[in-house]
């Protein structure tokens, strides 16, 4: 089915959706509702909305919305919301056969044959790998052997800011740089793209059921962007994983299981990342070198584990008032607590932003459900090509200025590209422990950065705390239920 864009005219059309049993988002993240006490019901970390079990009290209110432009084919926004039946999906247009030689990453190796995979040489899917295994174990021991320092605060508890108060207080450049509480960021997180009104687009949590609707509209205009790869949907889906590889897109880490990285103990840490790293590797030839956090959730704790296996944080945009962050909050229609329209109000306010931004920006969306594919293939994507003066969508790693070989620890080039852990000049052996106690402590904090490579920087005097935990107790329940459902399914 081929996409074209309908545009409406010189003059901007103010559209008031109407949704069913919609979710509810609001457009700014310090402004996201708590999580209500009801739950959806969804098909997990891969699927579509199986009918709403618990609805919401309320259904989330429906504000105007400005589109300049919209795809004719695009569902309405009123059949988009928590619940909503599910829809055709497309198939792959292309399979590519092992051994095929992947043409878009300079120097890659040949894709390897995934009929000799076993889904039982991996963890459990949706749940924090264990800890005990000998490869997790190899993993421990080489981040014990970088040198480089883990930072010794303990981990944080479920629930965010609200029940862990003194890291909450303790969470700006000066002390941990918990993005959660305060989008607070270092120097070394990718949080924007090097030119302006340059989008570095990405899509978390996939592959999914409806990753290859995204990819029949990315093709039909010649648009690239970065997939988050959970490693449980990895697993679940390799032949889909290998088209997002082989068709020129960006593959980045996104933990195995989607758990808030930083309630979770080093070694914890160390398995999400390494089975992640793992499994992408084992589908497609080559390992990325990059990750972004479910949820945001990050602190130097999570920086020093990344670092030392090689991972370079990406996170998204925060506005230059830092009032918000350019958080789409597509995840939350499935959950019945954001509205279609909630989503293109914060996307209409992304782009009225974005102008004012030195450097290029990156934006939070996600390919895991039927509603947020909708939303990016009918609405988001046509407005953001039908800007003026126009964008350049991109990979991240391209926006960056760097070529997509970059991406991963195969093909980088490691003079140009230097890997995280190559500068580390620590010679000690780091002592990991359950949690934190007895790790290194890290040296005095870094500053956080106001340069154009991170603008969500919290300053220790005078900045507004965000609190992004009710966003990551309610994005936690939703992958969860939706995990139960889609391992339940298999």
């Amino acid at each position: 089915m081929k996409f074209s864009f309908l545009a409406l005219g010189a003059l901007p059309v103010v559209l008031s959706a109407t949704t069913g049993s919609s979710s509810s988002s609001s457009s700014s993240a310090a402004a996201a509702p708590a999580p209500s006490s009801s739950v959806t019901t969804t098909i997990p970390g891969s699927g579509a909305p199986t009918g709403v079990t618990s609805p919401p009290a309320s259904s989330p209110p429906t504000v105007p919305v400005t589109l300049i432009t919209t795809n004719p084919t695009a569902y309405p926004l009123s059949s988009i919301f928590a619940g909503a039946p599910a829809q055709p999906t497309t198939t792959l247009d292309t399979i590519y056969p092992a051994g095929a030689s992947p043409t878009a990453v300079i120097g890659a190796p040949s894709l390897p044959d995934i009929s000799q995979l076993n889904p039982a040489n991996y963890p459990p899917l949706d749940k924090p790998p264990p800890t005990d295994s000998s490869l997790v174990q190899g993993w421990i021991q080489q981040v014990q052997n970088s040198g480089i320092p883990i930072p010794g605060f303990a981990p944080t508890q479920v629930g965010g800011c609200p029940t862990n108060q003194a890291a909450a207080a303790n969470a700006s450049s000066s002390g941990t740089c918990w993005w959660t509480c305060g989008h607070c960021s270092r120097p070394t997180d990718i949080v924007t793209c090097e030119n302006k009104l340059t989008w570095g687009t990405s899509f978390d949590d996939g592959p999914s059921p409806y990753t290859p609707n995204l990819l029949q509209f990315l093709d039909e205009h010649s648009l690239k962007t970065t997939f988050f790869i959970v490693g449980s949907r990895a697993i679940s889906r390799p032949q889909m994983l290998q088209t997002q590889y082989m068709d020129g897109h960006q593959l980045s880490v996104h933990t195995w299981s989607h758990t808030a990285l930083t309630t979770q103990t080093n070694e914890a840490i160390i398995a999400e990342f390494g089975w992640t790293k793992k499994v992408i590797k084992d589908v497609t030839g080559v390992t990325p070198n990059t990750f972004r956090p479910p949820y945001g959730d990050i602190d130097d704790r999570v920086r020093a584990i990344a670092r030392a296996m090689d991972l370079t944080p990406i996170i998204w945009t925060t506005s230059p008032s830092g009032n918000f962050t350019f958080d789409t909050n597509d995840f939350n229609i499935p959950g019945g607590t954001v509205s279609a329209s909630q989503v293109l109000n914060n996307f209409e306010q992304i782009m009225q932003t974005a102008p004012q931004l030195n450097t290029g920006f990156i934006v939070l969306e996600h390919d895991l459900f039927q509603q947020t594919v909708d939303l990016a293939t009918g609405y988001i994507l046509p407005q953001a090509l039908a800007q003026q003066p126009p964008l350049t969508l991109q990979p991240i790693i391209e926006c960056l200025g760097k070529p997509l070989s970059d991406a991963y620890v195969e093909t980088n080039n490691n003079s140009t590209n230097p890997p995280p852990s190559g500068s580390a000049g620590a010679t000690g052996v780091v002592t990991l422990t359950s949690g934190a106690p007895g790790s290194i402590q890290s040296p005095t904090a870094q500053p956080a950065s106001s340069s154009s490579g991170s603008t969500s920087s919290n300053q220790s005097s005078g900045a507004l705390r965000l609190d992004m935990s009710p966003i990551v107790a309610l994005g936690f329940a939703v992958f969860t239920s939706v995990a139960a459902a889609f391992v339940a399914g298999l």
